[in-house]
């Protein structure tokens, strides 16, 4: 039986290199589209698997000659399941598809210890050739092509679909961070509209002034002007900004104490402010208009409902790799309790947490038995370099 030429085309090629496609911002769609993908690469790759071990069989005798049909099948359909188990291997574990000098030394054994195996599983074929087994031992049989020559065309097989699958791996998930990329800048675009909506709204904006009115009736210039001062500083801040996707915490803090100011004008001795950040949380990087619009609704359904003095708590501190974030009002804590801290402003907020950290993070948004309602940011540290 002679041997095929295994310079042929590798059958996976066709399949691996199919394109990941999809300019749509919809998530669901493209994991759709990645599953289908996947599953259509592994059917290409065994129909081409078997169209060339079919050729391959019939070049050596006949389809139909067993020997012939076994050789094509173990050549072939070998390099298809190789192919198959690196692609669903490098879609779960992407280091592995990666041209780190580890990950390529890996391969490399890889590629030599199967290659050898798949040498011997080739030649074993010789045993259901009945000429073969009278003219020469078992031995001879089982290694008869194990050779330096098949050798190393194994490996550069081997070598050949790594780099293959690496590449478009490579592609596909450039494709999905780039998606994930405009969902997310889409996403900080409209907080960042909600921001200036809250901050522009005219019952906001009618409340201020008014303060500011009364302020100066009253004589109090001083405190009408730093009311005016904070109200620039947070317009100005909110205009400017260009909706990066995180911040320093201390430029959080900086939006949020300008908010914090102007209501405590507006209410007076019936607000407090208790603000409490350790030192070493203030360079770590949060997503920006974060805390703001959980410390109005603190006010708005918190405070605004108590007859007597209430209680803004804001604190933030590191813990290891997480950084900690809270914020509690002494409101009466019912503000949200039939929808058990799941309303439309909190799952905004939880939904923007995920697309930064994933499953990363945690947050919980409930009433406390002393009274009042607490919302818990726990996200991983990251320092800002800046």
């Amino acid at each position: 039986m002679n041997a095929p030429d295994l310079s042929l085309a590798m059958p996976s090629n066709d399949a691996i290199t199919t394109p990941f496609s999809g300019n749509s911002t919809d998530m669901e769609v493209d994991a759709g589209l990645l599953t289908g993908l996947r599953l259509n690469g592994h059917a290409v790759i065994f129909s081409a698997a078997t169209f060339l071990g079919l050729t391959t069989a019939a070049e050596c005798h006949s389809i139909t000659y067993l020997p012939s049909l076994l050789y094509g099948a173990v050549l072939w359909l070998w390099w298809g399941c190789i192919a198959s188990g690196m692609w669903k291997l490098s879609t779960r574990l992407p280091f592995a598809s990666n041209f780190s000098l580890k990950t390529i030394s890996i391969q490399l054994f890889a590629g030599s210890a199967l290659g050898i195996v798949h040498l011997l599983l080739l030649g074993s074929v010789g045993f259901t050739n009945s000429a073969w087994r009278a003219h020469a031992s078992a031995l001879s049989i089982w290694t008869s092509l194990l050779n330096i020559n098949r050798f190393g065309i194994e490996v550069l097989l081997y070598g050949f679909l790594f780099g293959i699958i690496g590449i478009v791996q490579f592609q596909i998930r450039a494709q999905q961070d780039a998606l994930k990329s405009m969902e997310l800048r889409k996403q900080l675009s409209a907080a960042h509209l909600r921001a200036l909506q809250m901050q522009l709204e005219p019952h906001f904006l009618f409340n201020t002034l008014n303060a500011i009115t009364t302020l100066v009736e009253f004589g109090r210039q001083k405190e009408a002007l730093a009311t005016l001062s904070h109200l620039n500083a947070m317009l100005r801040s909110t205009l400017q900004r260009t909706t990066p996707e995180k911040v320093p915490l201390s430029q959080e803090l900086e939006m949020m104490e300008n908010y914090l100011a102007i209501e405590q004008v507006r209410f007076a001795d019936r607000l407090r402010i208790e603000i409490k950040v350790e030192p070493g949380a203030l360079d770590g990087l949060v997503p920006c208009f974060l805390l703001q619009p959980i410390v109005e609704n603190a006010i708005r359904h918190g405070i605004a409902n108590c007859e007597s003095e209430g209680v803004v708590e804001a604190s933030a501190r590191r813990d290891g790799a997480i950084l900690l974030l809270r914020v509690r009002d002494s409101g009466s804590g019912l503000r949200m309790s039939p929808q058990n801290g799941h309303g439309i402003g909190l799952n905004n907020t939880r939904d923007r947490l995920a697309h930064f950290y994933r499953d990363g993070y945690s947050m919980k948004a409930q009433p406390v038995e002393s009274g009042g309602f607490e919302v818990a940011i726990s996200i991983p540290y990251e320092r800002c370099l800046r």
